[in-house]
């Protein structure tokens, strides 16, 4: 596959995922992690946006790229699913 058609199939999976909780692993460079549980709230032709909880009910959203998801910055961990990425 070419590089535009890898990042389409990417968003379609994704897509089918909107509104199902996901645990994303996110590397943030310097041998730094980060895992956090949350919900896949929205996608757009060229991001996604994940609301994560935080440790005192509050809430906050995260976008990534597909290009991400190809690279392997991020993961995504469906419910009763394979990881993504």
């Amino acid at each position: 596959m070419k590089g535009k058609e890898v990042l389409d199939a990417i968003k379609n999976n994704i897509d089918g995922h909107v509104g199902e909780r996901v645990v994303l692993r996110a590397n943030s460079g310097r041998r730094k992690v980060i895992i956090k549980e949350g919900v896949l709230e929205k996608t757009y032709p060229n991001i996604f946006i994940i609301r994560v909880e935080g440790n005192d009910s509050t809430s906050r959203t995260v976008s990534y790229s597909y290009s991400d998801v190809l690279t392997e910055t991020v993961q995504l961990v469906f419910k009763d699913e394979a990881a993504i990425g």
